[in-house]
């Protein structure tokens, strides 16, 4: 702890414990960071995951046109650029439903990070705000935020992800009682909660009876404790009243087309989830590489890349136009993660390498004050010119977006963590 940091702290405790007001000493003495921190009015977030590494040159943050099949090749973004309803703000050409938008969106343009630029640790400090720590498994922010918050409804879970389950989507140190229910296929929804036929409610009630005795034993304090909760909270949601939620058909059929393929009709189960209470949901895209390699668009991956920027801004422009329509697009934030950008500077076979130093991340909806786009980077997007954006900040403003301080500390058994490693909230987000 600095010194200044100690006194100013000290100081406070003196001051509130002589006007009789110990909880505000205590306030202070816990987050010495918290003061005038911008308090949101989101109540969810999807989260759509890119993973791969998205392009921002190629897609928010374009810049003076390239060319991949040059000889030499020549830097610079893979697609002409079109205005957005924001003044001054460009996109991708692929991107021009959503440009249509940009004035309910933010691409945060200079969000850097400075880690060697491979995917795992990407994608685990873009989730956790965290570096690996060989002592510490430290939560996501889907796990964080419902368990912080909790389900909107508690016929839900408070964190679903749709796509394949890993560490850096876990809860880490807050346990199976802060994990998530996950997906795969959004016909039949999370496998093991519809019941058998010839189980009856009858039944079900019998095995939980059963299974009392054994359950009642476990110590509350106690590992096996935290699968206790998170077997109730299965068995409550197993049964028809949850699984109706997963029901797309019941939409009406010019809408799901608007959403389009599988990962739009993902994006619209996730409209379905934060409508039904489930405070976070992640959607992640890129499943069945219909450009051969997703978002990680080296070599060959670059030349189809317009596919997969195509069917983001279909989905993603459906999700707020819907968000909206439904009266939820204030309540609901919307971000798009990925583990890092993509240097204007094209490979030997015409596809790009990674870069952490200088990428785009965007927030759109959530009620915050939007601009189209936040920072300036230089004419490759290569260095921050304007406004850094460290990746626990982002963090910090999607925590402030839902009313969340984000200085505020969670417990790996005795030892205080902040949900930030010393993220700030980007002001002009915030009216």
């Amino acid at each position: 702890m600095k010194r200044r940091h100690f006194l100013a702290q000290t100081g406070a405790l003196a001051g509130s414990s002589l006007a009789g007001r110990p909880s505000l000493a205590s306030e202070v003495l816990a987050s010495p960071t918290a003061i005038n921190v911008p308090k949101g009015k989101a109540e969810h977030v999807v989260f759509i995951w890119l993973g791969g590494g998205m392009a921002q040159v190629d897609t928010f943050d374009p810049k003076n046109r390239g060319n991949s099949k040059a000889s030499p090749k020549l830097a610079g973004s893979e697609y002409d650029s079109i205005d957005t309803v924001v003044p001054g703000v460009k996109f991708c050409e692929h991107l021009h439903r959503t440009a249509k938008l940009a004035d309910r969106m933010t691409a945060i343009r200079t969000v850097n990070h400075h880690l060697v630029d491979e995917h795992a640790f990407g994608t685990n400090f873009v989730h956790t705000g965290r570096l690996i720590s060989g002592s510490v498994t430290y939560p996501s922010i889907g796990s964080i935020i419902g368990h912080v918050r909790g389900a909107a409804n508690p016929d839900v879970p408070a964190y679903m992800l749709i796509g394949y389950p890993n560490v850096s989507r876990g809860p880490g140190f807050l346990g199976a009682k802060a994990g998530y229910v996950y997906l795969v296929d959004t016909d039949s929804g999370p496998a093991g909660f519809s019941r058998p036929e010839d189980v009856t409610e009858l039944r079900v009630q019998r095995r939980q009876q059963l299974l009392a005795p054994l359950t009642d034993r476990v110590p509350d304090d106690s590992v096996i404790s935290e699968y206790r909760t998170a077997q109730a909270e299965a068995l409550q949601l197993a049964g028809p009243d949850f699984m109706r939620h997963f029901r797309l058909q019941d939409e009406p059929d010019d809408l799901r087309n608007a959403y389009g393929g599988e990962f739009g009709q993902r994006c619209l189960l996730a409209r379905r989830l934060v409508q039904a209470g489930v405070r976070f949901v992640e959607v992640s895209h890129n499943l069945n590489f219909i450009n051969g390699t997703g978002w990680d668009t080296h070599f060959e991956g670059q030349q189809n890349q317009h596919l997969l920027i195509k069917e983001l801004d279909a989905a993603l422009s459906a999700l707020m136009s819907d968000l909206e329509k439904q009266g939820m697009l204030d309540k609901t934030l919307v971000v798009i993660g990925t583990e890092f950008g993509r240097p204007a500077e094209y490979d030997a076979r015409g596809g790009r390498g990674h870069q952490g130093s200088c990428f785009s991340l965007v927030l759109a909806g959530g009620g915050l004050n939007h601009q189209g786009a936040y920072g300036v980077t230089d004419d490759r997007s290569k260095k921050i010119i304007e406004n850094p954006v460290s990746v626990p900040d982002f963090h910090a403003t999607i925590h402030a977006a839902l009313g969340i301080n984000p200085a505020h500390e969670l417990f790996d058994g005795s030892r205080p963590i902040p949900i930030t490693d010393q993220g700030k909230p980007i002001a002009a987000l915030f009216g």
